[in-house]
């Protein structure tokens, strides 16, 4: 019997499963569509290939052509054509296609890496495409060519660059329907400071070819083009655009924004895009996060208009400038970005074309069980010998909850570089390696390359960040047992009211309907209605002349409580801070201590939170507030959450009353209509009890 990795991976040749109902989809869609190489031996054990049983070696080989100015890499399933030294793709010729790239583009603009940069105390407006200087093959056989795109920075030479070396790398294998690329970036001690704020890799496609997305299983759909855009009205940004005179009709009235492509980074695996004619995918793999900056539930870009594709490997993206790569005082830096996999496919004409999806996602599978790989050839890229794995079981301890221990049930268990309890979702200078815990708390992390981590965690359903009490330094090829560990969260006494889930998002709590004259037909009818442009004038629609109150006991939060709590627009585009009330009834106050208010928030973004308890003069001094804080732009950018961040305030039983007491929570930052705050989870906790 062959081993996984030689499952079968010829595309053209290999079986299409049909979606479940997609004729009835694809008929919709239709109708809306009107010096030096060195040889080393290579294993076709270390390839993620399928082969359907075939013998590899009868496979077509890999060969590698030199054109003026441009070299050509082809294995008999595709050709990619990439300009020397720069390092840019300017051709990927598949199934009868000569070009699926987008040609009128100049050729630095349709497949490349690029970063944005700039000097300290910069906004951030350098864009660097991060094109090579240096051209050389790192293999070249039957089985592999590797190919190296390298700059060294020199500032006599060119002072406009980025000043970091780049070594670009694409790989091609035999049998394989597409190709690998990853990227090294060294930023060696003493070099000039700067702040990296966004590194992806990025293709433009053929626009009369890709008309039909796919990010999920659910968020697929014909987009619009860049052209209906352009004669498009844009809204409140220049990102979100009301289609007013599309190429397709049946577009026309609805808001096309990239925005609300995003994912999660664990659930940014696949997604790409499929010509119907002749049915043919492009698909962007991404196999691993350990590249990625922010831990697993950083929201990024995926695919959208242009038809463009891409994988971001970190950005401020729903997170501000706390998650840029921050480099001072000369500060030593390398890190591998990468493999990222291009993959392609393709159907026959009597298929389902949206049989390309699904066996994209299996293609996916294959590449995220074969992490890490052993075919890139860098020294800088760890090896699976070179890795390590680390095992415990997490348990928490919450005794107004339960008087025993409970399990960390699919807790997020994850090492990240040293610094304090949560401070792994602004992290985005080093590795990252994240498992979920089973039903019992266990967690096994694997593939995590030597270095020094802390263990972090958190768990949905429970408040705050779990920090590991030490440092754990990972050893190439060994094994880490933990044991139990156990997460106290922060708690005083027993929970006398709550609203929300403490889960890190505002999902839970009401989202409107959108302006019907803003919609995104896609989000409908699905659960993610968040995603719809808008909504934050929608508070002002619900609440236009006074502002939310929320009565404990009687109140729901899935239908009373606003996702969002934002300025009112009040007209000529006027917004007015808000201030929300808490209703609840004590049967007595307990002179015993203070008690104490959790305030757990999902997102921010240029806020600020006053708490005043039985005090209506919101130009009072407050009894707490948080100052300034959050960057995460969400409510703008249609997330249901950003950056997480947990306060205590401490109430004074002298504030409260036997009886009804009001909570009053104030924003008082004006202006904009993206300023807020999305809640995660509020609890109000009494004195300690014996």
């Amino acid at each position: 019997m062959r081993p996984r990795s030689l499952l079968p991976f010829m595309a053209a040749k290999r079986r299409r499963r049909l979606v479940v109902g997609g004729w009835f989809a694809v008929v919709f869609q239709l109708l809306l569509l009107a010096e030096g190489s060195v040889k080393a031996p290579v294993s076709w054990k270390r390839f993620p290939t399928r082969t359907n049983g075939q013998d590899p070696e009868l496979l077509p080989p890999v060969h590698l052509h030199y054109l003026d100015e441009h070299v050509m890499v082809e294995n008999g399933e595709v050709n990619v054509t990439l300009s020397i030294p720069q390092g840019m793709v300017t051709a990927i010729q598949y199934c009868g296609i000569e070009n699926l790239l987008m040609e009128p583009n100049k050729e630095r603009n349709r497949g490349y890496w690029d970063v944005v940069w700039d000097s300290p105390g910069h906004l951030g407006g350098k864009y660097d495409w991060l094109e090579g200087t240096n051209f050389s093959v790192v293999v070249e056989d039957e089985d592999q060519v590797e190919l190296s795109f390298t700059r060294t920075w020199d500032p006599s030479v060119d002072t406009s660059v980025i000043p970091l070396n780049i070594d670009k790398r694409f790989i091609m294998l035999r049998g394989c329907p597409g190709f690998y690329s990853y990227a090294i970036l060294e930023h060696p001690e003493g070099w000039p400071d700067l702040t990296i704020y966004q590194g992806r890799i990025v293709f433009k496609l053929q626009e009369t070819l890709f008309r039909y997305m796919a990010v999920s299983d659910e968020r697929q759909r014909i987009m619009p083009t860049a052209e209906d855009r352009q004669t498009g009205l844009v809204l409140d940004y220049p990102e979100a655009v009301l289609l007013t005179n599309p190429s397709n009709p049946d577009l026309r009235g609805e808001v096309d924004d990239k925005y609300q492509y995003s994912s999660e980074n664990k659930d940014n695996r696949v997604h790409g895009w499929i010509c119907f004619d002749p049915p043919v995918g492009f698909w962007m793999i991404t196999p691993s996060d350990e590249f990625r900056s922010g831990g697993p539930v950083k929201q990024d870009l995926t695919s959208h208009v242009g038809p463009t594709v891409l994988s971001m490997f970190f950005s401020t993206h729903y997170a501000g400038e706390s998650l840029a790569i921050q480099l001072r005082h000369g500060e030593p830096w390398k890190k591998v970005f990468g493999p990222v996999m291009v993959y392609l496919n393709s159907a026959s004409p009597d298929d389902n074309p949206l049989s390309l999806w699904e066996d994209a996602k299996e293609q996916m599978i294959i590449e995220t069980r074969s992490w890490p790989y052993d075919f890139p050839l860098s020294e800088d890229f760890a090896r699976s010998d070179q890795r390590a794995t680390v095992s415990g079981r997490l348990l928490v301890r919450d005794r107004y909850i339960n008087e025993e221990l409970m399990t960390a049930n699919s807790a997020f268990v994850g090492l990240a570089p040293p610094g304090d309890a949560g401070s792994w979702q602004r992290e985005s200078k080093g590795y990252q390696f994240w498992t979920q815990a089973n039903a019992e708390g266990n967690f096994l992390i694997k593939g995590v390359r030597a270095g020094n981590y802390c263990l972090f965690a958190w768990v949905s359903g429970i408040i705050g960040d779990y920090k590991y009490q030490r440092c754990i330094y990972i050893e190439p090829g060994k094994r880490r047992r933990l044991g139990v560990i156990i997460y106290e969260p922060p708690r005083q006494g027993p929970t006398l009211w709550e609203i929300g889930v403490p889960d890190r998002t505002a999902a839970e709590f009401f989202v409107p309907d959108a302006n019907p004259t803003l919609l995104n037909q896609l989000y409908v009818n699905l659960p993610d209605r968040y995603r719809q442009y808008g909504l934050w004038d929608r508070y002002s629609d619900i609440y236009p002349d006074e502002d939310l109150t929320y009565t404990v006991g009687i109140s729901n939060y899935q239908t009373d409580w606003f996702f969002a709590q934002v300025n009112r627009n009040i007209g000529n585009g006027t917004y007015v801070p808000t201030t929300w009330r808490i209703i609840f009834d004590l049967d007595n106050v307990s002179e015993a201590g203070n008690y104490v208010l959790r305030l757990a928030i999902a997102s921010a973004h240029e806020a600020e939170l006053h708490v005043r308890m039985n005090e209506p003069d919101a130009t009072t001094s407050p009894h707490f507030a948080t100052g300034f804080f959050g960057k995460d732009n969400s409510i703008a950018r249609h997330g249901i959450h950003g950056l997480y961040w947990l306060y205590t305030a401490e109430i004074p039983a002298s504030l409260l009353a036997a009886g009804t007491n009001i909570l009053y929570l104030t924003q008082p930052r004006g202006l904009s209509p993206f300023r807020g705050i999305m809640y995660d989870y509020i609890r109000l906790e009494g004195p300690v009890q014996n």
